[in-house]
C-alpha cells in the first residue's frame, strides 16, 4: 500500500471517529464477496419462489424487468396449472 493510500484512508478514519482497521471492516462488509452476492440472490430467488407460490427457473429470473416478469411468469404458469374444478 502506498504511503498516499495509507495517509487517505486514515484521513477517512479519522473523519468517522474510526481506526484504519475498524473503516476497512466497514468497506468489507459493504462489499460482498461474488460467493456472497450469489448465495444472496439464490436466497432471494427461493423466497421469490416460495412466496409466488411457483417454480421460476433462474432463465427467468435474469430478465431485465423482474417485477414485471416476475407477474406474467407466475400467470402463465398458474393459468397452465389443472383446474381444481376439473377433478
Amino acid at each position: 500500500m502506498t504511503k498516499q493510500t495509507r495517509d487517505h484512508l486514515a484521513q477517512l478514519a479519522a473523519e468517522r471517529g474510526l481506526s484504519i482497521g475498524q473503516l476497512v471492516d466497514v468497506l468489507v462488509a459493504a462489499e460482498p464477496t461474488a460467493a456472497q452476492r450469489a448465495e444472496q440472490v439464490a436466497t432471494a430467488r427461493a423466497h421469490a419462489r416460495k412466496v409466488i407460490g411457483v417454480d421460476i427457473t433462474d432463465e427467468e429470473f435474469a430478465t431485465l424487468d423482474v417485477l414485471g416478469n416476475l407477474r406474467r411468469i407466475a400467470a402463465e404458469k398458474v393459468l397452465a396449472m389443472p383446474s381444481k374444478d376439473a377433478a
